[in-house]
């Protein structure tokens, strides 16, 4: 065995004041690069067990999230559904362990359906793996208007299939599901799709880069708004980020992965980069990858249809799902294969860029709130975009904002407690905007 060497103490002690572990080494061997960071659950997310029947199927509910697991095959849930014309999202996020074997048949279905075992129209959501086990999101959908059977109040079913080959990884695997509700729609509002959309390729901003580090998945995905923004990534990992989208605005969105440190010839690694779109009840929008072979590679995304209420009478793939405001979300992945060909502990540079079109206009006639079931885009939402906040950040910053206007109204002369609590909230700020970091 050779001898163990470690950093010299100083270095040690300043990297153990940091909070930063120590890792020791053999003598001339490479340093193991640290595990990738694990999806974040969502706050407060509630345990269940969905079952393979209806007959014993547990409740889920609008505005709550929950964690399963699940194999290959079925796990049904039910929800009890107002007839009040709202419309209702389930939406199911499986985590295959890193590096798990997965093909490009393996993926995650969302069904919502009657007592009956009739599946409501466009209420089926599916997406399949590329060529790494990443996070993977589809969603089903109720509308409780444009279909009679689905529209009636009472029972209804989710059922979650997750489809294998039987070479893949048959491990069960953590499942995320989330439960959001779109109120109905009021008089006027759009019951027919639109036509002559305006997409086609983005004009893509070419400014400096501005630091921004990604999530880990839905509930830490960074916020961004228009513009080129910098971040850096290992093989096998997944960014996360978020874009506040309102009515009638559209966005364009290109990804570009810079020269690696690359360790021996190699051709190229189909899904060397790979960009997902989804949009706020965390149905596939969009997704396109290419090679990478370690010097660089792109992809930009089509332009999305203007955010339009009557976009889900779409019968394209790509116009459908863009009919709510929110949050719209951006998965990137780098394949688990560059590792092959470049130093896996040195992470490659990521540049994103931004392109965000469209003067916000008028919500549809809704017959009560779309804000709570995150279908709007509100001054938080642009602040949040603006400071570069993930969600939990957001909400602190925003309780902070509220506790500031609390002690301002109370008439406290001293100002020490505002300018603690002031403080406080512009270092939160500048932890969003700052440097990336693997």
């Amino acid at each position: 065995m050779g001898r163990v060497r470690t950093t010299v103490w100083a270095a040690a002690l300043g990297m153990a004041v940091a909070g930063v572990p120590v890792t020791a080494y053999a003598e001339g061997s490479a340093p193991q690069p640290p595990p990738l960071p694990p999806y974040r659950t969502a706050d407060g997310a509630r345990p269940v067990e969905g079952k393979p029947s209806t007959a014993d199927a547990p409740l889920i509910e609008a505005g709550k999230t929950y964690e399963d697991t699940i194999g290959p095959g079925d796990r049904v849930y039910r929800l009890v559904l107002e007839k009040d014309g709202s419309n209702a999202y389930v939406s199911a996020v499986v985590r295959p362990p890193a590096g798990a074997k997965v093909s490009g048949s393996d993926g995650i279905e969302v069904e919502l359906m009657t007592t009956t075992g009739r599946s409501c129209p466009a209420g089926t959501g599916r997406a399949t793996f590329g060529y790494d086990a990443v996070p993977l999101a589809a969603a089903g959908v109720r509308w409780g208007v444009e279909d009679a059977d689905c529209a009636p109040g009472g029972v209804y079913y989710a059922k979650v299939t997750r489809t294998s080959a039987k070479d893949s990884d048959q491990s069960p695997w953590p499942l995320e599901l989330r439960v959001q509700r779109e109120p109905g729609r009021g008089a006027g509002a759009a019951t027919t799709a639109p036509s002559g959309l305006p997409t086609g390729a983005p004009s893509l901003p070419g400014t400096e880069a501005v630091g921004r580090t990604g999530g880990t998945g839905f509930n830490d995905a960074r916020a961004l708004g228009a513009g080129v923004w910098r971040d850096e990534m290992r093989p096998g990992q997944t960014r996360w980020y978020r874009v506040p989208l309102d009515w009638g605005q559209q966005l364009g969105l290109g990804a570009e992965l810079s020269a690696a440190q690359v360790t021996k010839k190699f051709s190229s690694a189909s899904g060397g980069l790979a960009v997902t779109l989804y949009n706020p009840y965390r149905g596939q929008v969009a997704d396109k990858n290419t090679s990478y072979d370690g010097v660089q590679a792109g992809v930009t995304l089509a332009k999305t249809p203007p955010v339009d209420y009557a976009n889900r009478f779409s019968s394209d793939r790509e116009v459908q799902p863009v009919s709510v405001a929110g949050w719209y979300y951006v998965a990137v992945t780098m394949g688990g294969k560059v590792a092959d060909f470049t130093e896996d502990a040195v992470p490659v540079p990521l540049t994103l860029r931004l392109e965000v079109t469209g003067t916000p206009a008028k919500a549809p006639a809704y017959q009560g709130d779309p804000a709570a079931g995150g279908f709007a885009v509100g001054a938080d939402d642009r602040t949040a975009a603006q400071e570069g906040l993930t969600a939990p950040e957001a909400a602190e910053a925003a309780g902070t904002r509220s506790m500031m206007r609390v002690v301002a109204g109370a008439g406290f002369g001293t100002g020490g407690l505002l300018l603690a609590v002031l403080g406080g909230w512009v270092l939160l700020g500048r932890r969003g905007r700052g440097a990336t970091s693997a």
